[in-house]
């Protein structure tokens, strides 16, 4: 399955071009303007899947960091700070990673 299945890619489009420079990305922002706002909890579990690269159940900072590039692969990485910050809002049990089920970044700020 590819994110576009989900996802447009015009929302997609959008949603790179403003986090294009280093330290501009804010999942908030990116997750409104990609679209997932209005997506289903089975389709938010759906691009979840696509993000936990090692189909793990959890997205962990390695994969974060590569996070913009499951949507284009000529979308930068995330920075260090950009990374953390990110893995901090989803972590709530402080593990280290964010988990498909219960409440994650995806969920929180997407329904």
């Amino acid at each position: 399955m590819a994110i576009t299945d989900i996802l447009s890619a015009k929302d997609i489009e959008s949603a790179l071009s403003s986090c294009q420079a280093a330290d501009s990305f804010n999942y908030k922002s990116f997750f409104s303007t990609v679209g997932l706002s209005s997506k289903t909890p089975d389709q938010i579990k759906k691009v979840f899947g696509i993000l936990d690269q090692d189909k793990s159940g959890f997205i962990e900072e390695e994969e974060l960091q590569l996070f913009l590039k499951n949507f284009s692969s000529s979308a930068r990485v995330l920075t260090t700070a950009e990374t953390k910050a990110f893995l901090a809002a989803g972590d709530t049990d402080g593990d280290g990673k964010i988990g498909v089920e219960g409440k994650n970044v995806l969920n929180a700020y997407s329904l």
